[in-house]
């Protein structure tokens, strides 16, 4: 018996093998016995655009600065009033910046120029079976079969 059971459907997006376990589970299916196995994974990595030094410096100026912030306002909470507080909560904001700058420049000055593009990578799969116990697949695949004739 292959992994997660017997195929009781096979769908080419992660969306509509989805949809088919919902329906499973919309008709009163026992879906605890159903696995979804995505086969023939491939890794996508799609390209945003350009890095330079000027949008690292940016980036890491960014990302300090958040941190920054979210220190200044934890060490903001212990002011005596509120003139502390809002110094705290600057002077956490401008040191994360110049550090986020600084690591940000770092980084990319690190990796020499061999990699100068900005990128987001996820793994997909080229179909997506609907695995089911065996016990239970006659069942599923009759459900699924009425599901298929909606779409």
């Amino acid at each position: 018996m292959p992994l997660g059971g017997v195929q009781v459907g096979s769908y080419d997006s992660y969306e509509r093998a989805q949809a088919a376990v919902d329906h499973l589970s919309d008709e009163k299916f026992p879906v605890e016995n159903v696995t979804i196995i995505g086969s023939d994974l491939r890794q996508v990595e799609k390209v945003l655009g350009r890095l330079t030094t000027g949008r690292a410096i940016g980036a890491g100026a960014a990302g300090g600065a958040w941190w920054g912030l979210f220190v200044g306002l934890l060490l903001g909470i212990f002011a005596p009033d509120g003139a502390g507080w809002i110094g705290s909560v600057l002077a956490g904001l401008l040191i994360g910046l110049v550090f986020g700058a600084l690591f940000g420049w770092m980084g990319y000055a690190a990796t020499q120029g061999k990699r100068d593009f900005t990128s987001t990578s996820r793994i997909v799969a080229a179909r997506y079976d609907v695995m089911c116990a065996p016990a239970h697949a006659e069942q599923a695949r009759e459900l699924l079969a009425r599901f298929s004739l909606r779409f």
